[in-house]
């Protein structure tokens, strides 16, 4: 199975590319994990929000599979604790799709993207800064390979 992470912003601080870049490279090859970063729509004193949500959108979708699950990142999706997400991503596994996880911009994700999802999650009720979100998504799904797997990295 292969995990992509489609998220908008292509100008991250270098920690964040450091941390992300330090959990992908602990995946097995049998659970790939990519990230796929989509330009920031320009933003300024009288942007039209919708339409660059609908720019982006339609970018993020065009780099998704049709045949992959899609599950979007949004404060109003499951909250699922470390367990929880260990047993998501083996259903996600035997389900023998491809996953695709979605993460807006400032706004949030386009109609399109929230309609094409199969799941949305929660990682906090804050809205937390996306850069972060990226490595903290790496690590989650790190934590929960390595749980599923009786790997040491995750200790209770």
């Amino acid at each position: 199975m292969k995990i992509q992470l489609v998220a908008v912003g292509t100008k991250m601080p270098a920690w964040v590319a450091t941390g992300f870049a330090e959990y992908q490279r602990r995946f097995p090859k049998d659970c790939a994990f990519e990230l796929v970063e989509i330009p920031a729509g320009k933003r300024g004193k009288n942007a039209d929000i919708t339409r660059i949500l609908q720019i982006e959108g339609e970018k993020m979708l065009a780099q998704v599979p049709a045949s992959n699950r899609v599950v979007t990142l949004e404060v109003t999706g499951k909250p699922w604790d470390t367990h929880q997400l260990s047993k998501q991503l083996s259903s996600w596994q035997m389900d023998g799709r491809d996953v695709s996880l979605l993460v807006g911009g400032p706004e949030g994700l386009s109609p399109e993207c929230i309609q094409r999802s199969e799941q949305k999650w929660s990682l906090s009720p804050l809205t937390l800064p996306h850069p972060m979100v990226r490595v903290i998504v790496a690590e989650g799904l790190y934590r929960a390979w390595s749980l599923n797997n009786n790997h040491p990295y995750h200790r209770e």
